[in-house]
C-alpha cells in the first residue's frame, strides 16, 4: 500500500493518522485545504544530521534552508533543535526576527542581494553572507566600511558538478546564476577582490550543487574540486579556509520511484573525504556545514483536500477535482513533480481503479497527480497528498484570487495552528481604488 512508503499510520478507523491525530478530525477542525507538519518527524530529520557529526567528533554546522518552508512556529521548533538558519530574502529574516532565531546563527544567500538586505543583515549582526558575486563583495565593503563593522563570509562557487536531478533545480553547474565560476578564475578574482576589504573576513569557500539528489557520488566530485582550488590558495597565498559548506539537496521520497538514503550516510561520505583532502593538504580539518532544507520537511508535510467534482471520460480517464491544487503545490505545474497520496477517510481500503487528480484553478495544467490508485471515491471524502512539507506554502499564491491554506502542527497527539487560513479580505487588503 502507498501509506506503507510513507511515515504515517491507519488508525482502527481506517483513516490516516498523522503525529498521533486523525487527519480526518484535523479536517474538519480546521478545514481544507490544510498544511499539516508531523513535528517529531521534523525533530528525527534535523536530529539525523545533528547526531552523525556528534558521533564523528567533527565541528560542524547544519543550517535549515528556510526557503524550504518559513513561519514563525517552524523557525522556533528548528531553533529548540539547535540548527542553523539559512535566509535569502528580507523577508525570510526578517521572519526569523520575529521568531527569536538567535541572529549569529543565521546565514544570508541570494544571488542578488540588495543594499537593503545587506544592510539589514549587518544591522541584525547575523553570522555569515554568502557572497555570490563581484557586486556584492564590493557593496558589502562598503556598507561594512560606512557602519564601522566586519562580517564573516563564505564565497559561493560553482564547480562544474552535473547533478543527477531536474534542470530547475541544478544549481552546481557551469552554467548558473549562482557563484564564482571555478574553471574560468572568477573565483581566483574574488579571492583577490576580498583582501582590498579588511572588514570582510573570508572564512571559506560555498558550494550547492543540487536539490533532490540520492548518492554521494556528485558531493564527493564538488569536495574534491573545492580542495583543488584551496591548495592552489594555500600554495600561492597561505591560505587556509576555516570554513567548508557542502551545501544540501538531499534526497527525500515522494514516490515509490525514489529511494532516499539514510541523511547519516551523506555526512558519514562527506567527513570522510574533507578528512582525506584535510590530510594531504596538511591543514587543520576546516568546520563543515550542511544546508538542509526539504530533507528536513519534506516527508513531514502532509495537504489535506477535500474533493468535490468528478469526471469519467470512457476509454479515456476519470479525473477527482480537489480544492486546492497549483496554489498550493506549484511543483507539479513547474517541473512536474510526482507526488503520492491516499483517500483519507478509507486509508485501508484496496485500490480498484486508477484516477487523475486535478487542482481547482483555471489552467489545464493545475494536475497535482496522474493515475493515482484509489478505491471507490465519493463527494467530500478528503484526500491526503504526501511529503508535502517543503515548497508548498513557501511557494503558494493567490492566483484565481484563492487564499493561502492554514498550517497546523501535531506533535504528541494534539493539533496546533500555527498559520491561520487566509480570509478573503487579506486577499484583497492590499488593493487600492482607482476611484
Amino acid at each position: 500500500m502507498i501509506i506503507d512508503r510513507h511515515p504515517f499510520t491507519v488508525n482502527s478507523h481506517g483513516h490516516l493518522e498523522i503525529g498521533g491525530v486523525d487527519a480526518i478530525n484535523l479536517a474538519n477542525d480546521f478545514g481544507t485545504p490544510l498544511y499539516v507538519y508531523d513535528v517529531s518527524l521534523i525533530r528525527k530529520n534535523a536530529r539525523s544530521f545533528v547526531d552523525a557529526f556528534e558521533e564523528l567528533g567533527v565541528k560542524a554546522k547544519v543550517a535549515y534552508a528556510s526557503k524550504a518552508f518559513s513561519s514563525i512556529a517552524m523557525l522556533q521548533v528548528i531553533q529548540q533543535e539547535g540548527l542553523c538558519l539559512d535566509v535569502v530574502s528580507e523577508g525570510e529574516l526578517y521572519t526569523a526576527i520575529e521568531a527569536g532565531f538567535p541572529s549569529e546563527r543565521i546565514h544570508m544567500h541570494g544571488n542578488n542581494k540588495s543594499r537593503q538586505e545587506l544592510q539589514m543583515a549587518i544591522e541584525q549582526n547575523i553570522g555569515c553572507i554568502v557572497l555570490d558575486n563581484f557586486y556584492e563583495i564590493e557593496l558589502l565593503g562598503e556598507l561594512l566600511n560606512l557602519q564601522n563593522k566586519e562580517m564573516d563570509v563564505l564565497m559561493r562557487v560553482t564547480p562544474g558538478v552535473n547533478s543527477k536531478t531536474h534542470q530547475y533545480i541544478m544549481t552546481g553547474n557551469e552554467d548558473s546564476k549562482f557563484g564564482f565560476n571555478l574553471k574560468n578564475g572568477q573565483a581566483d578574482e574574488a579571492f583577490q577582490l576580498l583582501k582590498k576589504y579588511p572588514s570582510i573576513r573570508f572564512k571559506g569557500l560555498h558550494c550547492h550543487i543540487g536539490s533532490q539528489i540520492f548518492e554521494t557520488d556528485r558531493f564527493l566530485s564538488a569536495t574534491e574540486i573545492l580542495f583543488a582550488e584551496l591548495a592552489k590558495w594555500k600554495r600561492n597565498e597561505n591560505y587556509t579556509p576555516e570554513v567548508l559548506n557542502l551545501g544540501g539537496g538531499f534526497g527525500i521520497r515522494y514516490t515509490s520511484e525514489e529511494e532516499p538514503i539514510p541523511y547519516e550516510q551523506y555526512v558519514y561520505a562527506l567527513v570522510e573525504e574533507v578528512r582525506k583532502q584535510s590530510e594531504e593538504m596538511d591543514i587543520p580539518l576546516p568546520e563543515i556545514w550542511m544546508e538542509p532544507g526539504r530533507a528536513i520537511v519534506g516527508n513531514t508535510g502532509v495537504t489535506l483536500y477535500t474533493i468535490g467534482s468528478m469526471k469519467s471520460i470512457p476509454g479515456i480517464r476519470e479525473y477527482i477535482s480537489v480544492d486546492g491544487g497549483m496554489t498550493d503545490n506549484l511543483r507539479p505545474a513547474l517541473y512536474g513533480a510526482k507526488y503520492e497520496a491516499v483517500v483519507t477517510n478509507k486509508a485501508d481500503q484496496t485500490p480498484i481503479k486508477e484516477v487523475s487528480v486535478a487542482g481547482k484553478c483555471c489552467e489545464s495544467g493545475d494536475m497535482l497527480i496522474w493515475d493515482l490508485p484509489v478505491p471507490e471515491v465519493q463527494t467530500n471524502d478528503v484526500l491526503a497528498v504526501f511529503s508535502t512539507g517543503a515548497y508548498g506554502y513557501s511557494m503558494a499564491s493567490h492566483y484565481n484570487r484563492f487564499a493561502k491554506p492554514a498550517v497546523v502542527f501535531v506533535e504528541n497527539k494534539e493539533a496546533k495552528l500555527v498559520v491561520k487560513r487566509e480570509s478573503y479580505q487579506d486577499v484583497v487588503k492590499n488593493d487600492l481604488s482607482y476611484l
